[in-house]
């Protein structure tokens, strides 16, 4: 028997494996989706790995965290009991009955009809989700993703375990790809693949399994193939079906997927409705609103994500704009006044891309400091190799010790710095801490570095701007302080993120008194079309630096045609820490492959001095993921940004070079008289052909490779550099 806990509003089980001094105290630390490793699933629940520290030491662990925020989840949990206690007694029941499941090791359930739950299992390192060798399958690719993998011995292999299932007594109610954990080496070297259960909480142990539960649970596997189709009915009946079966089972298969279909359109219009009449949900970490705020000050800060979230809905939110229609007229027709000239200078700037070579320049990366791991923040930045840093100073807050500790030592080494001052609501709302703020910022940073941003993503109303009227007051005093401290300051703005530039170009055109920029600032995020290539209205990465160049051009507020993007990145899949969307977050590789690309395209069209990497150490998005114990892991992007920088500080930019469909080629040359060209595809492998043989190549980490012999490279989507000898 597990022995029982109770622990500030929660009861517990934990398993005798689960050796810690105090279980009660583990599980409150292990509700914090902080401690994760890494996310394995962020949505209706939370599902994460961390790691636990037992008497004879550290243990991975796989954590589900089950929410009842709603009222259907609270309704089903009083029906049919807790998920975790579920999981729990049947993990138990199908290990006692011989089936693989990860070893239970605590169960945590609210003593509060909405608290959460948790269900906590040991690790299994080296498993694959089923769902992904049957999509490389169902894609027909699964001989160049899977090379060596039987699919007809684990299709077969899936349908046995389904059959002992059923012959115990087990319902599974939920047979998913992504219930089944498959040993794809074992399987490769010819052994039987080795299939753990997860996810139990559906599960039903009955006297018998009825013909009509055992084809629904084989129903839910997306086999698309016939031949796969009757290859697991075979293996499931130990030879031809039962007259009628291969019916019963076809029949369940097409309305289980019939149904699927629908429910997933049915989804997306409620959920659509739904926006507009109920607030969005928000994940257990964030902090709930101050008690009686109004729409606009429902706003609090999400430490996980690094960023404020908004408690507003968009029925909230819309009410704001409409009481607020005259500040919009006035930025709108802002903007209507500035399109021809900023017409005009676009076309003007397409037209002279790549007429002259120009000097190629340094990248930069944000940072904040880390008190947990300052010698590993300061040699991850020394590995990058970089000239350029920008610091995030946070005017609302108290203390800025630590900041002021890593501006000094960055100066020391020479490194140029930046700074952004980004606003909060309660700064909006308060101009006298604002002003105090700027003024107590500036004195202490400005001999540090002379590039300031005034504001940060002020077209989202998270960041505390409703209308372009608060921010210009702001941005204004905001110039006036920075200047009188340090006339020789540059200031950039209006600092708006993502491709919106219809908004920098209104901001950047009302009229003020007394506000001016140095330079154009926008945090230029292309994340939502996927690869820096793709296009959004017509606009590539190219075209929408351009486009930003142009409205510096010919804006009203802008001092010269100089732009700065002070802010991207491709934001990971991990869960709580990613600032964007599932939808448009990527792995570490393709991260790594698009900002190469990005700063190439952006920097290659002559029309950016600066870009900065957000952020160098940070969960979900980073260029180093920090970890529990301290340290730093370095993703693959960092060294693709310190490749970048190492192979082509120094040279001149001459542009895009003639590449063939599907490839991109840059050139670049030295003083000394060699040559780098810097090539990628778009899609898998492309042949191109260089103008003389290259001395040496490197792979977008820095790594050498082999030199091709003569002019023909092969190119990938992984940026490479070839370096041409003097006079080649």
């Amino acid at each position: 028997m597990s022995p029982l806990f109770t622990v500030e509003g929660f009861r517990g089980e934990a398993a005798a494996a689960f050796e810690v001094a105090d279980p009660g105290a583990e599980a409150l630390r292990l509700l914090d989706p902080g401690v994760a490793l890494d996310t394995l699933h962020w949505g209706r629940n939370y599902l994460y790995r961390a790691r636990v520290d037992l008497r004879h030491g550290p243990l991975e662990v796989v954590v589900k965290q089950f929410r009842h925020g709603s009222r259907g989840a609270r309704l089903r949990r009083r029906l049919s009991g807790d998920k975790a206690a579920k999981s729990w007694r049947i993990a138990h029941a199908l290990a006692a009955a011989g089936f693989e499941t990860p070893e239970p090791l605590l169960r945590l359930e609210a003593e509060a009809a909405d608290g959460p739950s948790l269900y906590v299992t040991r690790f299994l390192p080296g498993r694959t989700e089923l769902r992904y060798p049957l999509r490389a399958r169902n894609a027909g690719e699964e001989a160049a993703r899977f090379p060596g993998l039987d699919f007809g011995a684990l299709i077969a292999a899936v349908a046995r375990l389904a059959r002992r299932l059923h012959d115990a007594g087990f319902w599974f109610r939920d047979f998913s790809v992504g219930n089944l954990l498959v040993d794809l080496e074992a399987a490769a070297a010819g052994a039987a693949p080795a299939i753990a259960l997860v996810d139990l909480n559906r599960c039903r142990q009955l006297a018998a399994v009825s013909t009509r539960a055992r084809m629904r649970d084989l129903a839910r596997l997306p086999l698309d193939r016939a031949e796969d189709r009757d290859r697991l009915l075979q293996a499931y009946f130990g030879g031809s079906p039962p007259a009628g079966a291969a019916l019963a089972y076809g029949a369940t298969r097409a309305a289980f997927h019939g149904r699927h279909r629908l429910k997933r359109r049915l989804r997306g219009t409620l959920a659509t409705l739904r926006s507009w009449l109920v607030p969005r949900g928000a994940h257990a970490h964030i902090p709930k609103p101050p008690a009686g705020a109004g729409a606009r000050d429902k706003i609090v800060w999400d430490h996980l994500s690094d960023q404020p979230h908004s408690h507003a809905g968009r029925l909230e939110r819309t009410l704001v704009r409409i009481a607020d229609l005259p500040s919009h007229l006035r930025t709108w027709s802002a903007l209507a006044g500035a399109l021809p000239r900023i017409r005009r200078a676009y076309r003007e700037l397409v037209a002279a891309r790549g007429r002259a070579p120009f000097s190629w320049p340094a990248a930069g990366v944000g940072l904040r400091p880390d008190p947990r791991r300052p010698d590993e923040l300061l040699a991850a930045f020394g590995e990058l190799g970089l000239r350029r840093a920008l610091l995030r100073l946070h005017p609302w807050q108290r203390e800025h010790d630590a900041e002021e500790e890593l501006a000094r030592e960055l100066a020391g080494r020479g490194v140029e710095l930046a700074f952004t001052l980004p606003q909060s609501r309660e700064l909006v709302r308060d101009p006298a801490r604002w002003r105090a703020a700027v003024t107590e910022l500036g004195e202490r940073f400005l001999r540090y570095g002379r590039w300031v941003q005034i504001g940060q993503a002020i077209n989202r109303s998270k960041w505390g701007i409703w209308n372009y009227d608060e921010y210009l007051e702001l941005a204004a005093a905001a110039a006036e302080i920075l200047r009188r401290i340090e006339p020789r300051v540059e200031l950039a703005g209006p600092a708006v993120i993502d491709f919106e530039l219809h908004v920098t170009a209104a901001v950047a055109n009302r009229r003020h008194p007394t506000l001016r920029f140095d330079r154009l600032a926008s945090l230029l995020y292309v994340d939502r079309r996927g690869a820096p290539e793709n296009r959004q209205l017509g606009f590539d990465t190219v075209d929408k630096v351009t486009l930003a160049a142009a409205i510096a051009a010919s804006a009203r507020q802008i001092g010269r045609p100089a732009s700065w993007i002070s802010e991207v990145n491709w934001p990971l899949r991990e869960g709580p820490h990613s600032p964007a969307g599932r939808a448009v977050a990527v792995d570490e590789e393709t991260q790594a492959d698009y900002l190469a690309r990005y700063f190439l395209l952006a920097y290659g069209s002559g029309w950016v001095e600066r870009i900065d990497w957000w952020q160098l150490a940070a969960r979900g998005y980073g260029l180093a993921d920090p970890q529990p114990d301290g340290g730093l892991r370095r993703r693959p992007a960092l060294r693709a940004l310190a490749a970048l920088e190492r192979r082509l500080a120094g040279t001149f930019c001459h542009g895009a070079a003639p590449a063939p469909a599907g490839a991109r080629w840059l050139r670049f040359s030295r003083p000394d008289g060699s040559e780098v060209w810097a090539g990628w595809s778009l899609a898998g492998a492309v042949a191109a052909r260089l103008p003389a043989p290259p001395a040496r190549a490197f792979d977008r980490g820095g790594e050498p490779l082999a030199p091709p012999v003569g002019e023909r490279v092969e190119l990938l989507p992984s940026v490479r550099y070839f370096e041409l000898a003097p006079g080649g």
